[in-house]
């Protein structure tokens, strides 16, 4: 991964991110306040040799007390000094266990043995500390080797007496706070990175890119009013996502389309079901028809149909009536607004939907259609589950394929064009649908904003709109 791949993953999860260390914290600070306080009470006791009137002789007692405090700082943890030491303070406890709380050191190049006592009550810890210091240089008088005279060679005596600790040593606070903050960090870190490998559902261009070689010609921006009111076009036509269909409809006159032909249908369809295809065609279809094309929406969709529910339209009636031989093309067209845009809708549910949408009966429709109108628009049903939208791209201009953020995956955006190579389908471009919208977008609410400034609120629009279109749709709407 690249830098800028880090901070994709940091923007992208950044909220995660954030919780993780906010809980790293948490549990740092959690873990202090269940701590038990402990207090370290310390003492030294310094180890010589006695006699010597000559300097070599002095520089060899020197030597041999060095030497000897090594073996003096490990008596100090043993039964020898500590039990001792368990009777004099009427402990309750045993050597074994109290050497755990009792450390013996030697700074460097010394003599001294540093004793170091740890316990939850401070004055408990000096008085340990000092009845090992003491007990220590008795054991250092017991075993210390003597001459002739019967003097000792070794003594010790005590530097630093014990005190009573006036801070606690354990918790460390600002410590364990900071550990904890790094470690939630490189913990919110790591499980984004980790997230954002095992993730491999389709968000951004650069997912679509590494799915398919297939440009995104439009990203549809996440509206969180979209379910309210999907029909942006008839309910909010200076919104961001009114724009994006006008870009969407642009970029698709750069595009093999040929006006006058049979390539001047294509099929919208998506991966999988729930990506906003159907919103996408009808949306799509209007702002062409919008542009001053004479268009045709077909919904093609004969096994879950929702163009009819979505307009408000004759459902009963349609394509499939159509298909077989129940009604011409004429008799079923549907007028929507100004009279440029025309639906048919899906008709009665066939058994037998592919069949129906790879008829000659159903080559014969798209001919008349593309005859009549300048751009026919079919909803098709979704490309993995079956077969219908892939058999009918062979029939148009090719498909337009609709990747909705976070609902379809790299491999299912993969599966669906090659469905569409298998077959000898045409894929037109991608659809980012429910996408994020940065700051580079941000002239659309500069248009928004211009629009709304003349007076035309958004609930007028919306009126005006609606009762429109179900008065262009007849009584029966």
């Amino acid at each position: 991964m690249e830098l800028r791949d880090y901070v994709a993953v940091l923007r992208k999860y950044w909220v995660s991110i954030v919780c993780v260390t906010l809980l790293g914290i948490a549990s740092a600070a959690i873990i202090t306040l269940v701590t038990p306080p402990t207090y370290t009470a310390r003492t030294a006791v310094f180890i010589s040799v006695r006699g010597g009137d000559t300097a070599g002789e002095l520089l060899q007692g020197a030597t041999y007390a060095t030497n000897q405090v090594r073996s003096y700082a490990q008596v100090t943890t043993t039964p020898t000094v500590l039990q001792p030491v368990i009777d004099k303070l009427g402990l309750q406890t045993t050597p074994a266990l109290l050497a755990q709380a009792v450390t013996a050191s030697i700074p460097t190049n010394t003599a001294i043995v540093e004793i170091s006592v740890v316990d939850r009550d401070p004055e408990l810890s000096a008085q340990i500390a000092q009845a090992t210091s003491e007990q220590l240089v008795a054991t250092v008088d017991q075993l210390s080797p003597s001459d002739a005279t019967g003097k000792r060679a070794v003594a010790a005596t005590i530097v630093t007496p014990a005190t009573v600790p006036l801070e606690k040593t354990t918790p460390r606070t600002a410590l364990n706070l900071a550990v904890g903050l790094l470690a939630g960090v490189l913990l919110g870190f790591g499980q984004a990175v980790l997230r954002n490998t095992l993730d491999r559902s389709i968000r951004t261009e650069d997912d679509v890119a590494r799915a398919t070689d297939h440009s995104v010609i439009a990203k549809i921006p996440f509206d969180a009013d979209a379910a309210e009111h999907p029909l942006v076009m008839f309910t909010d036509p200076h919104s961001l996502r009114a724009e994006a269909y006008r870009k969407l409809r642009t970029n698709l006159r750069f595009l093999d389309v040929a006006k006058g032909t049979d390539r001047n249908s294509f099929v919208v369809t998506s991966s999988v079901a729930g990506e906003g295809k159907s919103t996408t065609s009808i949306n799509l279809a209007s702002t062409l028809a919008e542009g001053g094309e004479k268009v045709l929406l077909i919904d093609a969709d004969l096994r879950r149909s929702m163009v009819a529910k979505y307009l408000n339209i004759e459902g009963s009636v349609g394509l499939t009536t159509v298909l077989i031989g129940r009604a011409a093309l004429e008799d079923v067209v549907q007028p929507i607004g100004s009279g440029s845009f025309h639906v048919v809708a899906a008709g009665e549910t066939p058994p037998n939907p592919a069949e129906l949408l790879a008829s000659d009966a159903m080559k014969r429709l798209l001919d008349a259609a593309a005859q009549g109108y300048d751009t026919v628009v079919l909803d098709a049903a979704p490309l993995l589950p079956v077969t219908d939208a892939a058999i009918l791209s062979t029939m148009t201009g090719g498909a337009l394929i609709v990747a909705a953020r976070g609902a379809v995956t790299v491999p299912e955006l993969e599966d669906s064009v090659a469905t569409l190579d298998q077959v000898g389908g045409a894929t037109l471009g991608i659809v980012l649908n429910k996408a994020k919208v940065g700051s580079s977008d941000g002239y659309y609410y500069h248009y928004k904003h211009e629009a709304e400034a003349k007076g035309t609120s958004r609930r007028d629009r919306l009126h005006r709109a609606w009762r429109a279109a179900k008065a262009s749709a007849g009584p029966d709407a």
